[in-house]
């Protein structure tokens, strides 16, 4: 297991920011809950208040699921360049769920994907990215708190 940590975190948005500023996009789209930090930080960076999420279910704690669930879809109707963010290219199941159904709504998006990480083995590789995982990742964002249930 690799621990992340939020120093490594500023370099890596402030990279990213660099490289999507030529890519101009209108809408930063982060996936929930991954995306949601990184997707945050980039907007500050860039300047950006179009900051929409969307969400998608794949993954039960850190058990995949046998299906995608993709919902809370923003209204894109009237962008063009649209970067979507996540933590993590994993299997890149969900991500090219996530184009797909955003294509099939709107259909003359440009769609660019940005990742903090991927995985090599993963179907999808991001457009923009800081790092590849070759262990588990631990987001210095992921702790344990008490279960208020």
């Amino acid at each position: 297991m690799r621990f992340y940590s939020y120093d490594e975190f500023k370099v890596d948005v402030n990279m990213l920011a660099k490289e999507l500023k030529g890519y101009e996009p209108d809408v930063i789209l982060a996936v929930a809950r991954g995306g949601m930090t990184l997707g945050h930080f980039l907007a500050e960076a860039l300047n950006m208040r179009d900051l929409y999420s969307i969400n998608s279910i794949h993954y039960e704690e850190t058990r995949k699921l046998d299906t995608i669930d993709i919902f809370n879809m923003p209204d894109l109707s009237k962008v063009k360049k649209v970067v979507i963010v996540d933590d993590i290219i994993d299997s890149g199941e969900t991500m090219i769920e996530i184009k797909k159904v955003l294509l099939a709504k709107y259909p003359d998006l440009d769609l660019k994907v940005a990742s903090i990480y991927y995985k090599e083995k993963a179907l999808l590789r991001p457009d923009f990215s800081a790092r590849e995982a070759t262990e588990w990742i631990e987001f210095f964002w992921d702790f344990e708190i008490d279960n208020y249930k």
